[in-house]
């Protein structure tokens, strides 16, 4: 498998060129609009599992980062995400 070090990483830090570069390290906000929403944190490899759950409030913000170890957050309850692609809604208000 071919290793390359991607932009901005130090020396001696290499990832296997997988195309999973350019989403490790990337960050989005997830806003509660109601208590209880939870979030839970998915692993990367042959068999995904639940690795790490929160439960945001009302109001409360989270700032969320893709790791080598996270590859998907399950969002459950009414929050809003604000992503480099977009504003995405949990819910629909009409």
């Amino acid at each position: 498998m071919a290793h390359r070090r991607s932009a901005g990483s130090s020396p001696g830090e290499e990832r296997e060129d997988m195309g999973e570069a350019s989403v490790l390290g990337e960050y989005f906000v997830i806003h509660a609009l109601e208590n209880g929403v939870q979030v839970i944190g998915l692993t990367r490899g042959p068999e995904t599992k639940f690795h790490h759950a929160e439960k945001l409030d009302k109001g409360e913000v989270m700032l969320a980062q893709f790791t080598e170890h996270t590859s998907a957050m399950k969002i459950r309850g009414k929050a809003i995400l604000y992503t480099k692609h977009g504003i995405i809604r949990t819910h629909d208000d009409g």
